[in-house]
């Protein structure tokens, strides 16, 4: 146990239960945003499309534009400060290739949403995210089914942000930021003061048990930081800075220490550290390239036995070390402890991302990038040729933390709804509203004197534009009605008749 800090023993902790909730969630179920029309949905954060190809990967975007301002001290994905300008929705969005809203849940004001994404629960395929400490699980129909956060010694802390990685073995694997009271004089600081470290946990989602715990501050000295310590015994020292952790082909761990520039492949059942790659106190030789700074997002990658893809920062803001971000594969030789450069992607534009950003590898070949703080996401084919660029509002105030791409089938069970606008124009307008229904192609718009469904007749019809679309109709009729049609011209869908006036 290290000295450095003080900690309640965990031995028998670690059997705690985390925070774990099935069916009735603390937090307002996603299926229900926008089942009130669009009055009921905040217009979601506009993604602007600045290139495209018809060559890119199939599937739907997946990000979650959040309050680009600057995390807290301790390092977590947690809104700013009081006293933030910023004012517009945030939370989870899937977008289609031109950047057309499919689903979007506007989390509650001064929350945050962080790592959306499809991931696979109990055989089925689901959509994950963290939010304001706790993570969420939901189905294709939006609802929400599991919620984990942290627990053992660590339940006071909750979930930070950073990872909320599912496994097979029906567990999650979270990071968690934890400040303890510790000595700084050895690297400078005071020496009573605080340090913020990095942990994981592996839950059970099924019991909420917790299955594994681990602490930086006892496997990682201080002295292995690229950051500065604080002067004050009131500020936290974050030496570390998890942001990652993943499951390595053999089954152990491999995480991210964004501070000391090293990734660490820890034993899954020990906690040993078995290897540093990169940073101070790295146990392997770096090839020509290899070296990376501030990195994010290590993970398992094809390629030779032992290449992991990395998303390099090279960057914290004040202190790049190049002047670009990049994506890299390295190749791992832990025989010879040797660390070789497979491949790197760069930007055209030589983006540089000062926090946050991942890359995913697509099933055909292509890399998915998303660019952090910069706000923006991108496409590449195996060459290294962008295909598709896109961002979030960055003007105003937005960033995005990782941002992905899936083929995803969204299934409400709520039915669409209809809304009018410009009742006495010349061209009246008829909102069709179905959030997170991914099979629509087509609205056929319905009207007529009377409410009832028998009384009414084809008005107009639009192809699917978002989950608002507009459709203009010659004249307005006393009651309307719509209908979503598939790609086969198949209803799979109708809302309730309705007033075009109250």
């Amino acid at each position: 146990m290290s000295t450095l800090h003080s900690r309640a023993t965990r031995g028998a902790a670690l059997g705690a239960l985390a925070l774990f909730v099935f069916g009735t969630i603390a937090h307002a179920d996603p299926a229900d945003a926008g089942a009130g029309g669009s009055a009921s949905l905040p217009v979601p954060p506009a993604i602007t499309v600045l290139q495209s190809s018809p060559r890119v990967a199939p599937g739907l975007i997946f990000v979650a534009p959040k309050n680009g301002g600057a995390p807290p001290p301790t390092g977590g994905l947690a809104p700013p400060p009081p006293g933030s300008t910023f004012s517009g929705p945030v939370g989870p969005e899937i977008v289609d290739n031109q950047g057309r809203p499919v689903w979007f849940y506007p989390v509650p004001a001064g929350q945050q949403a962080t790592d959306f994404r499809v991931q696979t629960y109990r055989g089925e395929r689901v959509l994950t995210w963290t939010q304001s400490g706790t993570d969420h699980i939901a189905d294709r129909s939006y609802h929400l089914i599991a919620s984990v956060t942290s627990g053992g010694d660590l339940a006071s802390d909750g979930a930070d942000g950073h990872e909320f990685r599912l496994t097979p073995e029906g567990t999650a694997l979270i990071t968690v930021y934890n400040t303890v009271h510790g000595d700084l004089s050895s690297v400078g600081g005071p020496s009573s003061g605080l340090i913020t470290e990095g942990a994981v946990e592996e839950i059970d989602i099924a019991t909420g048990a917790v299955l594994f715990e681990w602490h930086s501050l006892d496997h990682v000295p201080l002295s292995e930081s690229h950051v500065a310590p604080p002067t004050s015994s009131t500020a936290a020292y974050d030496y570390f800075h998890i942001n990652a952790v993943n499951p390595d082909v053999d089954g152990n761990l491999i995480i991210s220490s964004r501070h000391t520039w090293t990734v660490y492949k820890l034993d899954r059942h020990t906690g040993a550290i078995i290897w540093r790659l990169g940073g101070k106190s790295s146990d392997f030789e770096l090839g020509p390239g290899v070296a990376f700074a501030w990195q994010h997002n290590p993970l398992v990658a094809d390629g030779p036995p032992g290449t992991i893809r990395i998303f390099d920062n090279e960057s914290n803001g004040p202190s790049p070390v190049l002047p670009y971000s990049r994506v890299i594969w390295v190749r791992h030789d832990d025989v010879q402890k040797t660390a070789t450069l497979e491949r790197e992607f760069v930007h055209p534009q030589k983006l540089q991302a000062p926090s946050q950003g991942n890359s995913q590898a697509l099933d055909n070949g292509d890399t998915f990038v998303g660019w952090g703080a910069l706000g923006r996401f991108s496409e590449f084919d195996p060459d290294g040729n962008l295909l598709f660029d896109a961002t979030v509002p960055v003007s105003e105030g937005y960033d995005d933390y990782r941002a992905y791409r899936f083929e995803w089938t969204g299934a409400p069970d709520t039915d669409p709804t209809v809304t009018v606008e410009g009742g006495d124009a010349s061209t009246p307008t008829v909102h069709a509203i179905w959030n997170g229904a991914t099979e629509v192609a087509r609205w056929d718009v319905l009207g007529g004197s009377s409410a009832s469904a028998r009384g009414l007749s084809f008005v107009a019809e639009a192809d699917w534009n978002g989950l608002d679309t507009s459709i203009s109709v010659p004249t307005l009729p006393t009651y309307v009605q719509v209908v979503a049609r598939d790609r086969y011209g198949r209803e799979i869908g109708r809302s309730a008749v309705t007033a075009s006036a109250p």
